[in-house]
């Protein structure tokens, strides 16, 4: 994956998954982790366990790679911590698309 690539102009979940479980794989090499299954129901808290400072590297690479459209701390802020504990993967790259056409279509 490479970070200065330009965001595909019409971003598919597909697309997105991809980007996002290049950016878990480096997130997660740090552990030696980096060969897990990522998919769309992977949890971030119960299937990858990440820390609260994965999320924030996390966050990172997602605006190194989209821009500040897609804002990850905003995203979680609006959530219950039930749903933070609970969220997925499809969750996160599905905020990605929404908030990449979002941008595009105003």
């Amino acid at each position: 994956m490479n970070p200065t690539q330009p965001a595909p102009a019409q971003p598919t979940a597909d697309t997105v998954l991809a980007d996002v479980t290049g950016m878990l794989r480096t997130v997660l090499a740090e552990y030696g982790d980096d060969d897990v299954v990522i998919g769309m129901s992977t949890t971030f808290n119960r299937d990858l366990e990440l820390e609260s400072i994965d999320l924030v590297t996390l966050a990172g690479l997602l605006e190194e790679r989209y821009g500040p459209r897609v804002n990850l701390a905003e995203f979680l802020a609006g959530m219950e911590f039930d749903e933070i504990i609970e969220l997925t993967v499809g969750r996160l790259v599905e905020h990605v698309v929404g908030s990449l056409n979002a941008t595009r279509a105003g």
